[in-house]
């Protein structure tokens, strides 16, 4: 049996989020769909996490198994032509028997963009905020992140994960244009709704009305209702998900 990995981008607007929901399109079945037509057997693919209704990933990385070698150019060539213009695969490879798309990332990074500006272009894909926000103290507030691990108070309640604990080596805020700031994070792993819950309650420091003491016991208190409101998903993006070199069999 062969392992692969297939890396892909998609715009989340019309989708419930990267999982199979029960009451809306996702991904993943879009994405199994395209594979299991293209084979001519039923596929199930492996994603390295999920992410939420409305929300994009300019690259994803899932995994499936299939019992013969494939031209893994033919492969990513196939499932462009039968993917919907919203989702594009840009390549598929041959992978380690035991790599796991999920279990085998070493680190994540996403990215949430916020404007000031109306814009009928990016309407989509930004947050639209109508005050000035400080974005040094927001920097300055994002830096405690990296001194905890337990992030409790940025996940969705009643999951599934049997941890909150996350390794957070990146956070910060840059400006983009004169109207446009992205704020990056990476990590080991994320919880549900984690980055957003971040977002919403640097989003509150920014506009002065929580201090940089007050973020921290945010974090302590270990207590979702202590955080800010989640910022909305159409302005988030998974950028990047990455593995150790060993695992593949093939050039990326």
């Amino acid at each position: 049996m062969q392992r692969y990995f297939i890396y892909l981008a998609y715009d989340g607007a019309n989708y419930h989020g990267w999982q199979i929901q029960p009451n809306g399109i996702s991904v993943q079945e879009c994405l199994m769909k395209a594979l299991s037509t293209f084979l001519r057997r039923e596929i199930e693919i492996i994603g390295a996490g999920r992410t939420d209704a409305g929300v994009h990933a300019s690259l994803m990385v899932a995994h499936f198994d299939f019992d013969e070698l494939l031209d893994e150019i033919s492969v990513a060539d196939k499932l462009n032509r039968l993917l919907p213009p919203d989702i594009s695969i840009y390549r598929v490879c041959r992978v380690r028997p035991d790599a796991h798309a999920r279990f085998d990332a070493t680190a994540r990074t996403y990215k949430y963009y916020v404007t000031t500006s109306k814009y009928p272009f990016n309407r989509q894909y930004r947050w639209r905020v109508y005050n000035q926000l400080d974005y040094a103290l927001m920097n300055e507030a994002a830096r405690t992140l990296f001194e905890y691990t337990d992030f409790t108070s940025f996940s969705k309640l009643h999951t599934d994960v049997k941890t909150n604990i996350c390794h957070i080596t990146h956070a910060e805020w840059t400006q983009e244009d004169d109207a446009t700031w992205v704020f990056t994070i990476r990590a080991d792993r994320f919880l549900r709704n984690m980055v957003r819950a971040i977002v919403g309650t640097l989003i509150e420091v920014g506009r002065g009305k929580l201090t940089i003491e007050g973020f921290r016991k945010v974090i302590e208190q270990q207590d979702r209702g202590k955080a800010g409101t989640s910022a909305p998903g159409n302005a988030l993006f998974l950028v990047n998900v990455e593995y150790p070199e060993s695992i593949f069999e093939s050039s990326k």
